[in-house]
């Protein structure tokens, strides 16, 4: 197993600790130790991602492995984050935000999949790119309003509740609004294969014709 899909499946295997973290009482809620640990797990399980893609492309380690692993491991993470979300801090994340946001990932997968068979692939867009620092900033700004609603540091006070209930429903926006991006370029991409290939098969039809009528009639 090369670097980039071992950091990947560091990303898998990283997943069921974090749910523990945040459905058990590992860790005492009371000083924020579990708050805490979370955030820091959760935001570094989500660096791996670049970390792996950057290593693949660097020394030139792109597998078939990889390709199926790294948009797994990203699902998962998503997936399992606001899913447990919804447990740990329900006034914050409530069951629809997250079957909207967990339905976005899947909804992009299945047309890059599409896309795949069709022949073509969807690049990830500057928003899709955006959307993915929002989603670690409102998962971190969830799990940690679950111990705190503000933090006073003497010369400024921190909204925690506020920036976490406002960045989810950011999300919700966002990941809408990435959606329907997605789904315009997968859409303009099979617009264009089906025209080509329906201007090929007339080609091909007109030639056959073509040679048809240049056949000697005996």
């Amino acid at each position: 197993m090369n670097l980039p899909n071992f950091i990947t499946l560091i990303r898998i295997l990283g997943i069921p600790v974090l749910i523990w973290l945040l459905s058990s009482n590992a860790l005492s809620s009371e000083v924020g130790r579990k708050e805490l640990t979370a955030s820091a797990l959760f935001i570094a399980l989500m660096l791996t991602d670049t970390l792996d893609g950057y290593f693949a492309r660097k020394r030139g380690q792109v597998t078939t492995l990889g390709t199926l692993l790294d948009p797994l491991a990203d699902k998962l993470m998503i997936t399992a984050a606001f899913v447990t979300l919804v447990q740990f801090n329900p006034h914050i994340v409530t069951a629809w935000m997250a079957v909207v946001i967990i339905g976005r990932e899947f909804l992009v997968s299945g047309l890059r999949t599409i896309a795949a068979s069709e022949g073509f692939t969807i690049e990830a867009s500057d928003l899709g790119k955006f959307k993915t620092f929002a989603q670690i900033f409102s998962v971190v700004a969830a799990i940690v309003n679950h111990r705190w609603t503000v933090w006073d540091f003497g010369f400024v006070v921190v909204p925690v509740e506020l920036i976490a209930r406002y960045s989810i429903w950011f999300m919700v926006l966002l990941s809408l609004v990435s959606a329907a991006d997605y789904f315009v370029a997968f859409w303009s991409k099979v617009d264009h294969a089906f025209v080509k290939r329906k201007r090929r098969r007339s080609f091909l039809l007109s030639r056959r014709r073509a040679k048809s009528d240049d056949v000697p009639v005996t």
